[in-house]
């Protein structure tokens, strides 16, 4: 791999419709057709890039994937000056149309569908036929990203599973829907602290962790928000770049012996945070890999 790929953001969630009735109903999308060659890994990174000029959701196609930003945000200069468009290793042509006004949130019911992960864990939203076999947790996604679908929450879920959670403390950065903190609380930890950037994202973690009954403390803010309050086990499942520059304020509150769960990443990405973590005296004890990403299990050690 290049290091030009290095620089990019990954994306956290492939498919996610907003949900806000109000907000979906009032707004007039723009569907974009992008055309990549080749398909890997740059449909995750142009993804990435697209988030940051407001693209909201995303649908993968077998030679791009299809885009959707309100119309009253887009600028076409924007999107011609991203990073990715303007490179030699990767050929993106688009073309857009505006969509028809639209229930949004019926098509957004249309296309979440429930997330099993490894025949344990079942996320699903409100309208899904609960299943009493597994153990479910129940989101409304709205703009926040992890709803499951994508490989590295599913993965992260995978690798909480055989965590210990009882009577821990727990810190869940760029936690989105909330949905690992949300788990982290349900198998027992005794109180979990859940960080995002994102207004809508705190919002919606509030509205989550009320749906499945659990309480939270939530807060807008990033690792510089970050106190003397020392935990058991910190989840973030971000992007390379944001682990980089924050996993030294992790070590700084993570307890002696306690856990570190990384993922966001792809294999790739592997050796650059194995020796940040290496730094910081985080000791690598497992690695999971779906697809072309992975999580990363670390314990700091004195």
């Amino acid at each position: 791999m290049t290091q030009t790929r290095h620089k990019y953001k990954k994306i956290l969630c492939i498919f996610v419709f907003p949900v806000g009735k109000n907000y979906l109903q009032m707004q007039n999308y723009l569907e974009f057709n992008f055309k990549i060659n080749p398909l890997q890994p740059w449909n995750e990174i142009l993804m990435a890039e697209l988030i940051e000029l407001g693209f909201d959701s995303f649908m993968e196609e077998a030679d791009g994937i299809l885009g959707y930003i309100p119309e009253d945000i887009f600028n076409e200069n924007d999107l011609n000056n991203l990073p990715l468009m303007n490179i030699s290793e990767v050929s993106i042509k688009y073309n857009f149309e505006k969509l028809p006004n639209i229930n949004w949130n019926e098509e957004w019911e249309k296309n979440f569908n429930p997330i099993n992960v490894s025949d344990k864990v079942l996320i699903r939203a409100e309208f899904h036929e609960s299943n009493p076999n597994l153990h479910e947790i129940i989101i409304q996604p709205k703009m926040s990203f992890g709803t499951g679908h994508h490989p590295t929450t599913y993965l992260m879920i995978l690798q909480m599973l055989e965590m210990n959670f009882q009577d821990k403390t727990v810190l869940d950065m760029g936690c989105g829907t909330s949905v690992l903190a949300i788990f982290a609380k349900q198998r027992g930890a005794e109180k979990v602290v859940a960080i995002d950037i994102d207004e809508w994202s705190v919002e919606n973690a509030k509205e989550n962790a009320e749906r499945n009954g659990v309480e939270l403390k939530i807060l807008k803010g990033t690792a510089e928000s970050l106190g003397d309050e020392n935990f058991d086990i910190i989840l973030a499942n971000i992007n390379r770049n944001i682990l980089i520059s924050d996993i030294p304020d992790y070590a700084k509150v993570l307890k002696n012996n306690g856990l570190l769960l990384l993922s966001g990443l792809c294999f790739f990405d592997a050796d650059d945070i194995l020796e940040v973590c290496k730094e910081n005296n985080l000791i690598l004890k497992n690695k999971q890999q779906r697809e072309e990403w992975i999580s990363l299990l670390f314990r700091r050690e004195s």
